[in-house]
């Protein structure tokens, strides 16, 4: 990954958002809320380390995505993330999935499918969701507990994968 701006050689990381970025302030850490009026329009909290976690992940030159099956709109996910200074590569939410993967599929497809998308590793909550990685072709890293390291096994998992996609 020697020229950071191809995107046919970055690898793509997406999160999910409920349990996962936003998360309750009474079971998890959290950044601190936003100042009125923001915190009136973004009631939602973010996991502590979030802004920091992407970021870091971009600088190592890591494209991330949301991917969520909620129904907020791009531009709000997009607004309420600049507030905390992050921009996202990408965003799938639930209306762009149904539009682009589900489509007029007989067969119900999963919530969420990542490989549609050429991301090659997914943070959720959701067990099913992990579990359907192995079958539908993509990686997966469960978080929804509290976890104070967190952002260093999301890196580790990242490089593993990075390292074994790249070696193929």
């Amino acid at each position: 990954m020697s020229n950071k701006t191809d995107i046919n050689t970055r690898m793509r990381v997406s999160f999910d958002l409920d349990e996962v970025l936003f998360v309750q302030p009474d079971t998890h850490k959290t950044e601190p809320p936003l100042f009125f009026p923001l915190n009136k329009i973004f009631k939602e909290r973010l996991r502590l380390g979030t802004p920091r976690l992407i970021k870091r992940l971009q600088g190592m030159g890591y494209d991330v995505w949301v991917y969520t099956s909620s129904f907020r709109s791009e531009a709000y996910i997009r607004w309420l993330f600049k507030c905390y200074g992050v921009k996202f590569d990408g965003i799938v939410n639930g209306t762009r999935h149904l539009k682009e993967v589900q489509r007029n599929n007989a067969t119900t497809l999963p919530q969420k499918l990542p490989s549609r998308y050429r991301i090659s590793l997914h943070i959720d909550d959701e067990t099913i969701i992990c579990t359907l990685g192995r079958q539908y072709g993509f990686n997966t890293y469960q978080l929804d507990a509290q976890d104070d390291d967190w952002e260093d096994k999301i890196v580790k998992r990242a490089e593993q994968i990075k390292k074994r996609e790249f070696q193929d």
